[in-house]
């Protein structure tokens, strides 16, 4: 009584390794979404944070080519350079030690609404006098 053992029940396989030509993109897509809530949550922050309730104006945008520097002044009375509290005596010296002396630097000033127009002007008038030639005044756009 012989035995016969079959290998393979007859059929032979015959398994190739070739690479898969296709590229799986599901780990990438799930990367770029989390970025783009990242950056949709943080954008916002990024503003300057000195609260200042500016009035309205019909005039357009400015067009910046570099990130002005942007002296605000609270209804208390307070003056903020960038986001940094400064007496009005320490404000022309930090701006040309920023700027390093150039006086093309844009400065935008933002006044709250309920300061008195003079003391805005007389801040303008300030930042001018130590020679700062592009100093803009900014305001809201009227909500329609």
């Amino acid at each position: 009584m012989g035995m016969s053992v079959n290998k393979g029940g007859g059929q032979r396989r015959r398994h190739s390794h070739r690479p898969m030509g296709e590229i799986n993109v599901t780990p990438f897509v799930d990367v770029m979404l989390v970025l783009l809530i990242v950056f949709m949550v943080t954008a916002p922050l990024l503003t300057v944070g000195v609260p200042v309730d500016l009035p309205k104006t019909q005039a357009g945008q400015i067009n910046a080519d570099q990130a002005p520097l942007v002296v605000s002044l609270q209804k208390q009375g307070k003056i903020f350079l960038q986001d940094t509290e400064i007496d009005a005596d320490n404000l022309v010296p930090r701006l040309k030690a920023i700027s390093k002396a150039n006086n093309q630097v844009r400065i935008f000033v933002r006044g709250d609404r309920a300061v008195a127009y003079g003391e805005v002007l007389a801040l303008m008038g300030r930042i001018q006098s130590a020679g700062f030639e592009r100093v803009a005044l900014v305001a809201e756009l009227p909500e329609n």
